[in-house]
């Protein structure tokens, strides 16, 4: 008899360079594909918001979708556990008699805490004379491996030094690993499984209950090929240091960060891509900056393993808290896009409508909430999780912080000259006009003053 495994898919929906997935498939051939929906994350309980919205549920499910459709084609399908993770995952191996789970190891410290404790649960199993289980997991969405990165003070201090490590170091990036279509384990075995999970398609009834204005991608590993394979196939690399920080424009940026986040490709195949492309129509400054992007991603990742429970901290790593507190009237017009900036609020409204904002417009509109409307960067951060489509833990709240002055670059938060980025980044009004920015009884921000006392809006 067989022995049974468990892969547990989470950030990383794809089935190509999945590490612990391969390493899964080569030593077993009784393998349950599970994906795990959360009700939790769907409940406004992060600062006022849910973990997971409409936009990014959209593309997860699209992700789920097709990832279910290979795993068919290569005799298996994908089982959706919905409840608590820890709790869902302890019945299925109980029932199921598993002898191995295996799952990306996770970068986000709740998440960390979440995989040790159901490993304290299962090896407490086995001290009640149940069989041991075997546990695989290995970083699986970033570009090097725990032993190629020096963990320490000073190369983390900043982005710069954390970049001179890995150039001055010539620390090389591993190239994606073998296509999973080689290895007969996964195409041969035959799981019979207690628990066949519930309807995906019931709970993208249940909670993609909006509909959406804009759908700006579609998720799935499939797509997130055709899309990378395109990029590299266009003159837009050779240009992307000229047109990154435009606002808008398909081709004005890369568009990786949706399929990263959701793990639907690895940062080493994009990065094998840019190599190839380098090789074939020569390295310039553009290329080098997408490679330069990639690594601000990668420092983000194991900045925020570093930094634990400190990486969501109002004062983070700063000596001081910030001088902003939480005002929901003006949190409210930030999130609406009713604020007496322009460029903030087609940004806003940009990002509400498609779970989408350029690189640029993050940075002024996080500069708006914490220097301009001196709010909390937590709530900004938790809004952002809650509506971007390329969410990432580390990325996100490790950009606020750096906005906010509370993170780890040396030298303080950043806040942008508004005007000045609007003469810049969008001196016609193109931008603005395509999203409505310019607002009726945007001021005061308050509808009453520093002493309680009612504002007048003037008609």
């Amino acid at each position: 008899m067989l022995q049974k495994a468990l892969f547990w898919f989470t950030d990383d929906l794809r089935l190509q360079d999945n590490l612990p997935l391969s390493a899964l498939c080569q030593n077993y051939a009784d393998i349950a594909f599970v994906y795990v929906i959360n009700p939790a994350d769907f409940t406004p309980h992060n600062y006022q918001h849910k973990a997971i919205g409409q936009h990014r549920f959209r593309c997860i499910y699209q992700s789920l979708q097709d990832l279910n459709q290979q795993l068919n084609a290569l005799g298996h399908s994908l089982i959706i556990l919905h409840g608590d993770p820890s709790r869902e995952i302890l019945q299925f191996v109980q029932h199921n008699d598993i002898a191995c789970i295996a799952r990306s190891e996770p970068i986000g410290v709740y998440e960390q805490r979440s995989w040790q404790h159901i490993k304290s649960l299962l090896s407490q199993l086995q001290e009640n004379n149940s069989a041991p289980v075997e546990f695989i997991s290995c970083w699986n969405h970033t570009l090097f491996d725990a032993d190629q990165i020096d963990i320490n003070p000073k190369t983390m201090r900043s982005f710069s030094s954390f970049r001179k490590h890995v150039e001055g170091d010539e620390i090389a990036v591993n190239m994606p690993s073998a296509s999973l279509e080689l290895l007969p384990q996964l195409q041969t075995s035959s799981t019979n499984v207690s628990n066949t999970g519930v309807s995906l398609e019931k709970l993208a009834e249940q909670y993609l209950s909006q509909p959406l204005k804009q759908a700006f991608i579609r998720g799935g590993e499939q797509s997130a090929k055709e899309h990378v394979t395109e990029y590299f196939a266009s003159t837009a690399p050779s240009s992307y240091k000229q047109t990154r920080n435009r606002l808008d424009g398909w081709d004005s940026s890369t568009k990786f960060s949706p399929f990263l986040a959701l793990g639907n490709i690895s940062p080493r195949q994009i990065w094998q891509q840019l190599k190839d492309y380098e090789n074939i129509n020569g390295a310039n400054e553009s290329t080098y900056w997408i490679g330069f992007e990639l690594l601000w991603r990668e420092y983000f990742q194991w900045a925020a393993l570093e930094q634990q429970a400190q990486l969501f901290a109002f004062k983070g790593l700063a000596k001081q808290k910030p001088k902003t507190s939480f005002y929901p009237e003006r949190f409210k017009k930030w999130c609406e896009g009713n604020t007496p900036y322009p460029l903030v609020n087609a940004c806003m409204k940009e990002l509400e409508a498609t779970g989408f904002m350029s690189n640029r417009g993050r940075q002024i509109v996080a500069s708006c909430l914490v220097h301009e409307l001196a709010i909390d960067w937590r709530f900004g951060a938790a809004y952002f999780q809650q509506q971007l489509i390329d969410y990432d833990v580390a990325s996100n709240w490790g950009n606020w912080q750096y906005i906010a002055g509370v993170g780890k670059d040396p030298r303080g938060g950043r806040q942008f000259n508004i005007n000045k980025q609007t003469a810049l980044h969008d001196a016609k009004g193109e931008f603005i006009a395509k999203w409505h920015g310019h607002t009726q009884h945007a001021l005061p921000l308050d509808s009453v003053d520093y002493v309680d006392w009612p504002v007048k809006v003037e008609e």
